[in-house]
């Protein structure tokens, strides 16, 4: 058993090839430094007794979290998956509102790009918890997968065959972290996978480091922070911290990504303890946030049964419970998720009109769409919670 070591650099010679770097300004030549990862397969967690405490009642404040909402499941489960989607995104300066996000999840809806994005990341955090069952290689392509289907140039689903660097150069000279040469990629992500498969170690503690050093590695062209991200939830169900519902972690960490950022680094340098410490605090932010968003949530359909004027066995409360998770609706979507007709589908959402609940978003007989005000107005004030420097 090794306690964690800080990485080392090695001198690698930069020399452009291709049409992509052929410009009189980038440099010609030059000395990068990628990273080369250190081995934890078999690492001590050498952490203080209070890194221990906080991250176990974090642990708790999750467990808790996923056995209170019980019976209420199905809505909430898709809202927060949802919203830890869009915070991760916003960890990246992605933002996007929750009226776009919901348009853009329509089918035949209009797409903007960062809500298109947010679309992609949450079909990344669906796969991780899907293959949750068993973390390994494939299971982490199978979310960057998801996540980059539309990327084509970033191989989705494939591990990179050239460097890869964070800073705003166009050459890995001179940036600020460079990652591992692709031929160290393999071994690396085996090595990890045999870390976040040990069962001899606390659970929010091997998830944060995992997280770490899977950013470390940086395996993919792009979407390495999400992919990362989405193996935190994969991560958090695989254990058994959450059995029911996605806890927005992404959402904790956004109330301060400086410190996350710099948590990541401080990782690298061989300290393992603020990147622990990071994500105990940002999961007790993120639960509460998320408590908040439920009862926001709840609270408005309660309100609902006071102003719907319909017959109990009508379509039109289906309708009413399905907007608490898609709250930007069109014929095609009750067909889908409800099974109502697409020329009955006015029968339906007249009423929720009329009542207030719903405005129509488009006119015109083609691509008409109607949206729950409310329902977006709590999303996205769960949203600004989430960059609440606390």
């Amino acid at each position: 058993m090794t306690s964690l070591r800080p990485i080392t650099y090695e001198n690698v010679r930069w020399e452009p090839q291709g049409v992509r770097y052929a410009s009189a300004a980038l440099p010609k030549y030059g000395i990068y430094h990628p990273a080369v990862p250190v081995a934890i397969a078999d690492l001590v967690l050498d952490l203080s007794p209070s890194v221990f405490a906080d991250a176990e009642s974090a642990s708790n404040e999750i467990a808790r979290f996923d056995a209170q909402l019980g019976g209420e499941i199905a809505p909430f489960a898709a809202v927060l998956l949802r919203s830890e989607s869009a915070a991760s995104l916003q960890i990246e300066n992605l933002a996007a509102s929750a009226r776009a996000i919901a348009e853009a999840e329509l089918p035949g809806g209009k797409v903007k790009r960062n809500a298109g994005l947010v679309v992609a990341n949450t079909a990344a955090m669906q796969a991780a918890v899907a293959l949750s069952d068993t973390v390994d290689v494939n299971a982490i392509l199978a979310m960057h997968q998801a996540l980059m289907v539309n990327e084509p140039r970033h191989t989705p689903g494939a591990f990179r065959a050239e460097p890869v660097w964070i800073g705003r150069g166009s050459t890995p000279i001179g940036a600020k972290f460079v990652g591992p040469r692709q031929e160290l990629i393999p071994r690396a992500i085996d090595d990890l996978i045999v870390f976040a498969q040990r069962a001899d170690l606390p659970t929010l503690p091997q998830i944060a480091i995992a997280h770490a050093q899977f950013e470390t590695i940086h395996p993919f062209t792009d979407g390495n922070g999400r992919t990362g991200r989405a193996l935190v939830q994969a991560m958090l169900r695989n254990k058994g911290l959450t059995r029911k519902v996605t806890v927005p972690v992404s959402a904790g960490l956004l109330a301060d990504t400086n410190a996350y950022f710099a948590a990541l680094t401080s990782y690298r340098d061989g300290d393992a303890a603020p990147i622990v410490e990071r994500f105990s605090q940002a999961t007790v932010l993120a639960i509460a946030n998320g408590r908040q968003l439920v009862a926001d949530i709840r609270g408005i359909r309660e309100n609902w049964n006071a102003v719907i004027s319909a017959r109990s066995d009508s379509a039109v409360w289906k309708v009413a419970d399905l907007l608490t998770r898609r709250p930007v609706v069109n014929a095609a979507l009750l067909a889908q998720e409800l099974g109502i007709e697409s020329t009955n589908a006015h029968r339906y959402l007249n009423p929720l009109a009329a009542a207030g609940i719903l405005i129509e978003t488009t006119s015109g007989p083609r691509n008409r769409a109607w949206r729950s005000p409310e329902v977006l107005a709590a999303l996205d004030a769960f949203a600004e919670r989430c960059v609440r420097r606390f």
